[in-house]
């Protein structure tokens, strides 16, 4: 399969799915249950429902608030923007190689995190797991510097409250994934 035809290949709207991460190294890092709600100009949406989990080694989180996750199509980050009440509101995982695989979406989790929590500045997180890990798993220096890159750009960004980081944006769909979940019996 050429990576035009994997690239179009994406479950039907509603349907579950295992969102995969791993880590530079190849261990295993969060498993998120989603649903996949579609796509739009900006990339595809998966959502998590009020009790879909998420797992990794040593951690089980049950999903309290509604959430919906944006993979755009470069697979240099993934944004979540969680429902209130959570107290975050916008979290971005800084990627690698974000990609569908068997129709759920794979990718490496590289450590640099955007942040903005309800009521606080943006902010970049993890720059010290960064740095640890750049050298214990020998990030090449051209993806350090890129990603680097990625992560002030999109810091502001979604300060100035750009598209797809806007409330707008977010809005329509958590509205896709209440009408899954109420379809499912699931809390909205």
């Amino acid at each position: 399969m050429n990576a035009t035809s994997a690239a179009s290949v994406r479950p039907a709207p509603g349907t579950p799915l295992l969102f995969r991460w791993r880590k530079w190294d190849g261990g295993t890092h969060w498993v998120h249950e989603c649903v996949y709600l579609g796509s739009d100009e900006w990339g595809d949406w998966v959502g998590q429902r009020v009790g879909d989990r998420s797992v990794r080694p040593g951690r089980d989180i049950v999903t309290e608030y509604p959430d919906v996750t944006l993979i755009p199509p470069d697979g240099d980050w993934v944004l979540t923007r969680n429902s209130p009440p959570h107290r975050t509101r916008i979290y971005i995982d800084i990627a690698w190689d974000v990609t569908w695989e068997d129709g759920a979406p794979v990718g490496i989790d590289m450590d640099l995190d955007v942040v903005e929590r309800v009521g606080a500045e943006v902010y970049i997180e993890d720059r010290d797991e960064w740095d640890e890990h750049r050298v214990r798993y020998g990030y090449p220096l051209e993806l350090v510097d890129r990603l680097e890159q990625v992560a002030v750009d999109l810091e502001a960004r979604v300060r100035a409250g750009q598209a797809p980081f806007d409330d707008a944006t977010a809005d329509r769909w958590l509205a896709r994934l209440a009408e899954f979940s109420e379809l499912d019996g699931a809390a909205p």
